[in-house]
């Protein structure tokens, strides 16, 4: 009977480390998942906060503000349009013609 008692205490302070392990665990790991979820979050108002700010700058007036003082271009006129045409060398055969 008296080493049944002992094998029993064993068990039982086996357990209870165990058990002691496994909610440590369980706290680390929820720790973890909720920094994460803040992380998630935060990055979401900063994806959001970019967007926002992305579709701001890509407007049709900011776009040719920028184009005129940074790039130095200007809106293109008949005046300073150069036109090219392509004319066919006199030698070369007309497309479909005889063979």
């Amino acid at each position: 009977m008296n080493r049944l008692n002992i094998i029993l205490f064993v068990m039982l302070l086996a357990s209870s480390v165990h058990l002691v392990r496994v909610s440590y665990d369980s706290r680390r790991l929820y720790a973890e998942l909720d920094a994460a979820r803040n992380e998630e979050k935060a990055l979401d108002t900063e994806h959001e906060r970019l967007q926002a700010e992305r579709q701001a700058q890509a407007t049709p007036l900011k776009v040719e503000r920028i184009a005129r003082e940074r790039l130095a271009m200007r809106s293109a006129t008949p005046a300073v349009t150069q036109y090219v045409t392509y004319a066919a060398p006199a030698s070369a055969p007309a497309a479909g013609g005889a063979r």
